[in-house]
């Protein structure tokens, strides 16, 4: 295999592993709200946007802290080519970038 399809291979688990571990937060979260708030209150709407907003933060924190131990175990520069590259600034004849 090459760098290429290393990289979309990676890519692709990855988001399959985020997604997983989003919909675990959120079930979480939201078997939490339900033992510990009133369902009957006005306020649920808001609670589960909040119960919303930690699943996306708590999948961000796992996942972050997740990619550095895998970089951090494996030399996955190696294996992967990079998503970004920087470009190239091309200077005139005269020397000046415009």
């Amino acid at each position: 295999m090459n760098k290429k399809l290393n990289t979309v291979l990676f890519v692709l688990a990855a988001t399959l592993i985020n997604l997983i571990i989003m919909a675990i937060f959120f079930t979480v979260s939201l078997v939490l709200l339900s033992l510990l708030a009133n369902p009957e209150s006005s306020l649920m709407p808001l609670f589960i946007g909040l119960v919303f907003l930690v699943s996306i933060g708590g999948t961000y924190w796992v996942y972050t802290i997740m990619v550095k131990w895998i970089s951090s175990k494996y030399p996955v520069e190696e294996y992967l080519a990079p998503l970004f590259k920087r470009k190239k600034t091309t200077r005139p004849p005269g020397g000046e970038i415009k």
